[in-house]
């Protein structure tokens, strides 16, 4: 957002696509990473399992309540699900930037020139054997201590990275590890039918046709 130096005030134009970009940014990457992450927690009852038990038992210790820092820090089961929910289904399959200055690639005869427009396969990054074991399975232990250090950091990149990463990352992290504890700290997540998503070919986010449809049991 900027403002042009005759005016001090935006435009109704301006207003509307702020709006437009802080329910994009804000409100729908947030809500479709939970209905991801809840979609393979259903698909992989064990999974499911063993994030309860963490979740339970971060509520036992602190009487039912759950804190800022708990969610944060203290549960790395969490942490693992919901960054290979990041990794199976990235809110930005694609990243646009554009190149400030020359620059050479390293090992390449290859020049980008200032003004490039650059896209940043992020999902293909995401399900590159290179990086990822298994990359078609969903399997939290993809950010274990050991696997994370025997691949490139960049090779994992949900809300990009750098001086242009995602402005409101921590925030987004905090609302879906809030949602999924308290989700299943009351219910079980069962499969409906045979679970195969569609994604809409036009959503600027993924958007399964038809929505997910899971069963759920207190």
């Amino acid at each position: 957002m900027y403002f042009t130096e005759k005016s001090k005030t935006l435009t109704i134009s301006e207003v509307a696509a702020q709006s437009w970009e802080f329910f994009l940014a804000g409100f729908e990457t947030s809500s479709t990473t939970i209905s991801f992450c809840l979609y393979e927690l259903a698909r992989h009852p064990d999974i499911q399992k063993k994030l309860q038990e963490e979740v339970d038992d971060i509520l036992e210790k602190n009487n039912g309540d759950v804190t800022y820092e708990d969610i944060m820090t203290q549960m790395p089961y969490l942490e693992k699900v919901v960054n290979e929910t990041l990794r199976m289904h990235p809110a930005a399959p694609l990243l646009n930037r554009e190149v400030e200055k020359d620059y050479k690639l390293p090992g390449h005869d290859c020049v980008l020139e200032k003004g490039t427009k650059v896209i940043v396969p992020v999902l293909g990054l995401h399900h590159d054997k290179k990086f990822y074991r298994n990359p078609e399975e969903f399997d939290p232990e993809h950010f274990s201590m050991e696997q994370k250090a025997s691949r490139h950091p960049f090779s994992f990149l949900p809300f990009g990275e750098g001086p242009r990463i995602c402005i409101g990352m921590r925030f987004a992290l905090m609302q879906v590890k809030t949602a999924i504890v308290h989700l299943l700290s009351n219910i079980d997540l069962l499969p409906v039918g045979d679970m195969k998503l569609r994604l809409a070919p036009s959503s600027p986010v993924p958007t399964p046709i038809g929505g997910i449809n899971l069963r759920l049991e207190r």
